[in-house]
């Protein structure tokens, strides 16, 4: 809370920057609730999701066929 205190813009930032990946998550999967019950399924739910999500950022970065490439060498 003293931390908060001295600095009350650093949640709205961090705020605005964990909001963003959830937002975008959500935009893309299409997903406005999770479909599994219990901590376990929705964890699991949860991080094939971002799974996703990181990939499909990857391959808008990189491109498909470099990212073909890394995953074969990082398989290897």
């Amino acid at each position: 809370q003293r931390r908060l205190d001295r600095n009350p813009e650093a949640m709205t930032i961090r705020r605005s920057t964990v909001e963003h990946v959830f937002g975008t998550l959500k935009h893309w999967m299409g997903s406005t609730h999770f479909l599994t019950r219990t901590l376990g399924r929705v964890s699991t739910e949860m991080s094939l999701q971002v799974l996703a999500y990181n990939l499909k950022r990857v391959m808008n970065i990189l491109g498909v066929a470099r990212t073909m490439k890394a995953m074969r060498m990082a398989g290897s």
